[in-house]
């Protein structure tokens, strides 16, 4: 029976999710042997991992799902729920409305497609300030809004999403039983990482074209970045053909780099969750404020 829908090479970021959630067990049966200095430095790897793994590992499978078998892609999507402490459908859903807006400017009304536009909460027409949105949009949206819009067509996975929720919030409390000062060490770390997700994002779309389909993503076409984050530097391109597997993106870039400059789509240097350390980032400022 064929298990990968795709190509063996997903093997890697399965192995990687399994070991993601080996670290988070890790963080908590461990805490009263490690010393609280080298806890701090592991919630801080914690927290990289959460924005690490929503980016590459969450992000390529609801794009291009790992398994054959549809109870497998279920099976993957409750153990990605438990690692990234979020409902894997409920992040779908909301990912999916990402790439129908593709970080759309409000309408007339001032509402955006996009959830996570970095538009949705800016002014006049700009992006929102980069620091509002990395610590911001872990508060936004409401949970029984998402579960509300997938079951109007999904009631299925919209249950599941819930089971999804659920399931990890009854791990989170048998870890409370089981070390309560381990699992409180590690909530701001938890918060920190969905802060970094967004930071991630931001750079993602900061200036990028709403309006040129070639263009709507931010670029990093670093190699250790992408073989790191499974290809996520690669997000126009993603954004472009989004169906298109994290291991053909650097092929699909060669093919069409040609119309990308022809069209602005916008490239930095640094990995995005550095984009404000990039020099095209600042250079794009001053040629505004000019």
């Amino acid at each position: 029976m064929k298990i990968f829908a795709h190509t063996r090479w997903d093997l890697a970021p399965v192995l990687a999710a399994v070991a993601h959630l080996a670290f988070d067990v890790y963080l908590i049966v461990g805490f009263e042997s490690r010393p609280l200095w080298l806890s701090a430095i592991l919630g801080c790897l914690y927290a990289i991992s959460i924005s690490w793994n929503i980016n590459s590992i969450s992000h390529n499978f609801i794009h291009t799902p790992y398994f054959k078998p549809r109870w497998m892609n279920y099976g993957f999507s409750l153990l990605e729920s438990v690692v990234i402490g979020f409902s894997q459908t409920y992040y779908h859903w909301v990912h999916m409305r990402h790439h129908s807006g593709n970080s759309d400017r409000p309408n007339e009304k001032g509402e955006t497609i996009d959830m996570l536009s970095i538009y949705r909460y800016g002014r006049d027409g700009q992006p929102e300030n980069v620091w509002s949105y990395t610590f911001l949009s872990f508060f936004r949206d409401s949970l029984g809004d998402i579960h509300k819009a997938i079951a109007r067509n999904r009631p299925f996975d919209a249950a599941w999403g819930r089971f999804e929720l659920y399931f990890f919030l009854g791990l989170a409390a048998v870890a409370l039983i089981y070390d309560w000062k381990a699992v409180l060490f590690f909530v701001p770390f938890y918060y920190i990482g969905n802060c970094l997700s967004s930071l991630n994002g931001y750079y993602e779309h900061l200036n990028g074209d709403p309006d040129e389909p070639i263009a709507w993503g931010v670029s990093s076409h670093k190699p250790f970045y992408n073989w790191l984050w499974f290809g996520n530097g690669y997000h126009a391109e993603h954004h472009y053909r989004p169906r298109t597997h994290w291991t053909k993106l650097q092929a699909l870039h060669e093919q069409i780099k040609e119309e990308q400059e022809k069209n602005g789509t916008h490239v930095i240097s640094t990995c995005h969750a550095l984009g404000f350390m990039a020099k095209e980032n600042r250079q794009s400022e001053l040629s505004h404020e000019s």
